[in-house]
């Protein structure tokens, strides 16, 4: 509901409903403290005093003492007349606040004393600690939680009652059975060849020895035929990697001529 004052003698009354103000009727009596909206709650006084400096965007290294303590004894006087029950902690802190504002009126006798300490110290410090707590908190609500977004469904199992029939076997049956079982199964059994891993440096060694006897090798001579496209593959390889160590050559005397192998040792 939103009181508004239009002139000093007529009280018009308003009601917010759906986004659409509707006014209300001017013999309608509302007695005075009927209805009291209190927004703000807080955890405590830091949260409190945390609420005070956030939203005037002060600097929470240099509070200024004097106006957030006015501002946070208008709070505690606002809840003593809403009838909020105030406790202790709110004025303690009230009683702190009044203290620092108290020492920080006190003269310094010396100016260029640096090792003086700024009785705002141990509350920014509290301030910043409950600030880092707090935000850990929101973030941690924005989780869902069980009871909250998620809910445990909790489901009796039915018992169905069902009768469990024992079959009669013959135990020669049995023996049957798996006798016939172990024969089929030598049906399926099979033999796998494994061919050895060819070696790129077991090829590189046969070419050099082949090359000893004879300083000048064909191309083709080096291939053997029944070791398919794998051997072909590592016998190419191992004479890249001879030539590449400059071990042999690999020459051709004419075009379309016969590719031989050279030993250079």
């Amino acid at each position: 509901m939103t009181i508004v004052n239009h002139d000093s003698s007529q009280i018009v009354s308003t009601a917010v409903i759906q986004g659409i103000a509707t006014e209300l009727p001017g013999d309608l009596y509302v007695p005075p403290g009927a209805l009291r909206v209190f927004l703000e709650t807080f955890e405590g006084p830091l949260d409190l005093l945390l609420y005070l400096i956030q939203r005037q965007n002060l600097n929470i290294l240099d509070i200024p003492i004097a106006e957030i303590t006015r501002q946070y004894m208008q709070y505690i006087e606002l809840m003593g007349e809403l009838h909020l029950d105030l406790a202790a902690e709110y004025l303690v802190m009230a009683a702190i606040l009044t203290e620092i504002k108290s020492q920080l009126l006190l003269p310094v006798h010396d100016e260029t004393d640096d090792t003086a300490v700024d009785p705002r110290t141990r509350l920014i410090k509290q301030l910043q600690e409950y600030a880092i707590y707090k935000k850990a908190a929101q973030d941690l609500e924005k989780y869902p939680q069980i009871g909250r977004d998620i809910f445990v469904v909790n489901l009796d199992m039915v018992e169905i009652p069902r009768e469990i029939v024992i079959p009669q076997v013959n135990w020669e049956d049995l023996l049957t059975a798996m006798q016939d079982v172990m024969m089929r199964a030598t049906f399926f059994s099979s033999h796998q060849i494994l061919r050895e891993p060819l070696s790129v440096r077991e090829r590189m060694t046969f070419i050099l020895d082949s090359l000893k006897n004879n300083r000048c090798i064909d191309f083709t001579h080096l291939f053997t035929l029944t070791e398919g496209r794998s051997g072909v593959v590592v016998t190419v390889l191992a004479m890249l990697e001879l030539t590449k160590e400059s071990l042999v050559q690999i020459v051709q005397l004419q075009p379309f001529g016969t590719i031989q192998i050279i030993s250079l040792t």
